[in-house]
């Protein structure tokens, strides 16, 4: 792997303090969701800094049309899951919906719990001032907090739209304000998504903490996408932030179709694959 940083710098575990190095040294943050041990391992052995066990496990797990209805105990599960594969990555795993937006003292119980039962390294919760002093409160207690603005998926039913945000002065001056208002109270980096690319740039130079950005153009800090919108394994959504690095679904598909026939045809399994 060619690293600008050199090849040493592929196996050193990834920390909150090692994401801030990498943005003073410029050098981009890879990051992918993971929702089990195989594929966190895959990423893990890939040199992939960031493995978020995202509340998009509703979507790509569950099926589910939005993330809303994911609970506590699943993200506890899905992200246990992924720290038996992960150990290189820094996990951080997603705050779900009504988790953390009661009052902070709830939210402060909810990410304790999750990180305790976990062994996460952080959490993310998505918001801008409303959720400053939740997120005061698990930084001053020792838990590393990330943030998400712009297109807030927990949101949807507010916006009623996918559509990209900060498109507006004043929306996106809210944006800006809000992600120097995260940063003061505390978190360690904050995924921006489906912003403006010039607003992604400005909110990256404002801040002295790293951004993340999903649709918010190349001057973020780093990059995270959803893995199976990535490898092609998802076909029915295709935002223009998506790269497909891989058209897995067909390749699936393909090899189930043939492995079918030849259980039907009587081809599998042959001599030499039985006892």
């Amino acid at each position: 792997m060619d690293y600008a940083a050199g090849s040493d710098q592929v196996f050193r575990k990834v920390t909150t303090l090692r994401l801030l190095e990498m943005k003073k040294a410029g050098i981009k943050i890879s990051c992918l969701t993971a929702y089990d041990a195989l594929i966190a391992r895959i990423l893990d052995e890939s040199g992939i800094d960031l493995i978020l066990v995202g509340d998009s496990l509703g979507n790509v797990v569950q099926g589910k049309e939005t993330t809303l209805p994911v609970t506590i105990e699943e993200t506890i599960y899905h992200t246990k899951a992924v720290l038996q594969g992960a150990k290189r990555p820094l996990v951080v795993a997603d705050m779900p919906f009504m988790s953390f937006q009661v009052s902070p003292e709830e939210a402060f119980r909810n990410a304790g719990k999750i990180m305790k039962e976990t062994g996460c390294s952080a959490l993310k919760l998505e918001g801008g001032k409303l959720v400053v002093d939740a997120i005061a409160r698990m930084t001053e207690a020792g838990i590393p907090a990330m943030g998400h603005l712009g297109l807030t998926p927990q949101s949807i039913n507010r916006f009623g739209t996918y559509k990209a945000r900060g498109t507006t002065k004043d929306e996106a001056d809210q944006i800006l304000n809000d992600a120097k208002l995260l940063e003061e109270a505390g978190v360690f980096a904050i995924v921006l998504e489906k912003i403006p690319s010039e607003l992604g740039k400005k909110i990256t130079e404002s801040l002295a903490i790293p951004t993340i950005g999903i649709g918010a153009g190349p001057y973020c800090d780093g990059q995270i996408l959803v893995y199976t919108d990535m490898l092609g394994l998802t076909i029915d959504f295709s935002p223009r932030f998506v790269r497909r690095y891989a058209r897995l679904y067909d390749g699936i598909k393909d090899a189930t179709i043939k492995y079918t026939e030849d259980v039907k045809n009587k081809n599998f399994p042959n001599e030499q694959e039985s006892y």
